[in-house]
């Protein structure tokens, strides 16, 4: 009877602390705004086709670095290019990289931190282990080698640019699950001492269930949080690539391709590079206050 109560209570304790919790972010101002304009960012990015701008790759010869006007609100680049376009388009590429790096992360981060932290022993040291090989791999320099061998690769249907984009992302997300994984087994290994997992377990419960039912629920939080916090350093890491030139090709408009095209540009005239670096600093600075408003939400022990 005292399992079957821990437990019950346990089950009704996470939507009341989910309810507190949106309590807390809506009244969290930075992390409203932050999220505010990430939405935004998704938003425009989706409508890209839909919004009355010329295409990305549209070049204009007779308006080449032209200033900022009613036909070119941010101008254009060195080959007539309209700024604005490329930068609402470049935004598909760095926030795709982001989120669906993310989901890669964690499908593979959330079970091996679950599996590591529950069952501990052998099987916690092969695959802490693992985790510590993969955070000492020079992700950088492998991107750059797969990509540039296997740039022109085309993979099923797909074309030789979205294969590109496909396998930045795959890169991305593979090599970065290690950091959330630690996170999950080092939270698995406090909550698999609780209460309702003894009770569970008095009660018949197997492995799968207490890990995927009792322990999975309890650990949203987190999986929240650092999603989160690893979507802006994606970005970066994406526009950093594309920056290096072995990214988004040319002429598909990214930020970080923008950003290198700006580079023998920039002392003739600085918007060049202010745009795609304004548009990059934003939208990390948004995930990051959505971030740590969520972080703020989740954590029963913050006052804010």
């Amino acid at each position: 009877m005292t399992s079957l109560i821990a437990s019950g209570l346990e089950t009704t304790a996470i939507p009341r602390a989910g309810n507190r919790a949106w309590k807390k972010l809506r009244s969290h101002r930075s992390a409203l705004f932050g999220f505010g304009i990430v939405f935004f960012f998704v938003i425009v990015a989706v409508l890209a086709p839909l919004l009355p701008i010329p295409g990305p790759t549209a070049t204009d010869w007779a308006a080449i670095r032209k200033a900022p006007s009613l036909v070119h609100w941010l101008g254009t680049d060195d080959l007539g290019r309209d700024e604005l376009s490329r930068m609402i388009w470049g935004a598909q590429a760095s926030l795709l990289a982001g989120v669906v790096s993310v989901l890669i992360t964690i499908v593979i981060a959330v079970p091996t931190g679950l599996v590591a932290g529950y069952f501990g022993g052998v099987v916690d040291q092969f695959l802490s282990r693992l985790m510590d090989l993969l955070l000492a791999f020079p992700l950088l320099l492998f991107a750059i080698a797969l990509v540039a061998v296997l740039g022109d690769y085309k993979f099923l249907f797909l074309s030789a640019d979205t294969t590109r984009v496909f396998m930045l992302v795959v890169i991305i997300g593979f090599f970065n699950w290690p950091y959330i994984g630690r996170i999950i087994r080092g939270q698995t290994l406090s909550l698999r001492e609780k209460e309702y997992v003894e009770a569970a377990r008095s009660l018949g419960a197997g492995n799968t269930r207490i890990l995927f039912r009792e322990l999975l629920p309890n650990l949203v939080g987190p999986i929240l949080v650092y999603s989160t916090l690893i979507i802006p350093t994606n970005i970066l890491f994406e526009a950093a690539l594309s920056f290096l030139g072995v990214g988004v090709r040319i002429p598909n408009p990214s930020w970080g391709g923008m950003l290198s095209d700006a580079v023998q540009y920039y002392q003739i005239d600085p918007m060049f590079m202010f745009v795609p670096g304004l548009a990059i600093f934003v939208t990390v600075m948004a995930f990051n206050l959505f971030g740590d408003g969520l972080r703020d939400a989740l954590d029963p022990r913050s006052n804010r």
